[in-house]
């Protein structure tokens, strides 16, 4: 009786074993900086704890992202892109303080950030091993031939570019980029300005409306409907319309930069990727 072969591993190519060192570096250096800027902070209060908080849990999108690309799964890379680019954003926003020249140490700790991350962006959109290695989808349960197994499910939907997933993925950060500065502004209401409590609760309120209008939108999205089209524009449209006016209100230029900023990133990938992204065929 002869044994069964053994399979042999397949090694991954150089490319993905130095993005998944990459993404580990990068999520270590969101840690590090975010505790320099913390450290360095004339003041330790509520609005940077909040914004510190929400960078440094940063670094666990990053571990996810490693498990992404270890699985080879295509949504790897607008995943990638929009966590590398807000996570600039979401840290830069934190090096410079409202007064005085930022730190040395803060502004290096960012710049080797920055280098991480456009090198993520590098490999994940330049790299052929790697756009090689990222071509499976998601695995379920099949049921065929009268028999059940666990496998790799290709979607029903029609063909997703990668510019429409970007878009999807940056819909998504809508609602936490807008209950971070939500939260900010609480600490502000505890302070004393009581008036601003009606607005605050409705910021907040839309922040986690706006995440269920996203899931919404762009699961017909990827389905090709072009209404969604239009619905995630007119989405993305709102929530600069609420979000900005009431990051200057309530918290000030300084608030608009910190956190407007990176919302108006997230916001400009996903126009930019409906832009990329030719309009469906209507269907006779």
């Amino acid at each position: 009786m002869r044994p069964a072969a053994v399979t042999p591993e397949v090694r991954r190519p150089s490319a993905v074993r130095a993005l998944t060192t990459l993404l580990a570096l990068t999520a270590a250096a969101t840690v590090a900086v975010e505790l320099l800027n913390w450290w360095y902070a004339p003041e330790q209060e509520f609005g940077l704890a909040v914004r510190t908080g929400w960078a440094m849990l940063r670094s666990l999108g990053f571990l996810v992202l490693i498990g992404q690309v270890n699985r080879g799964r295509t949504g790897a890379k607008p995943f990638g892109l929009i966590l590398a680019v807000t996570t600039v954003f979401a840290v830069g926003r934190l090096v410079v303080p409202r007064q005085g020249v930022p730190p040395l140490p803060g502004l290096l700790g960012f710049a080797v950030l920055t280098a991480l991350c456009v090198g993520i962006v590098v490999l994940l959109y330049r790299s052929d091993a790697v756009a090689g290695h990222l071509v499976r989808h998601r695995k379920g349960l099949v049921v065929e031939g009268g028999t059940i197994s666990w496998r790799e499910v290709a979607p029903r939907r029609p063909l997703v570019t990668g510019w429409l997933l970007t878009s999807r993925v940056a819909a998504f950060t809508y609602s936490p980029l807008t209950l971070v500065p939500a939260l900010v502004a609480g600490g502000a209401v505890l302070d004393g300005r009581l008036a601003a409590v009606p607005a605050v609760l409705l910021w907040f309120l839309a922040g986690i409306a706006v995440s269920y209008l996203a899931l919404f939108c762009t699961a017909f999205l990827l389905r090709g409907r072009s209404w969604a089209r239009r619905l995630l524009v007119a989405i993305t449209l709102g929530v600069l319309a609420v979000n900005l006016p009431l990051c200057w209100w309530l918290l000030g230029v300084d608030g608009l930069v910190r956190d407007g900023g990176p919302l108006l990133a997230a916001a400009t990938l996903a126009l930019y990727g409906l832009h990329r992204t030719p309009p469906p065929t209507p269907t006779p």
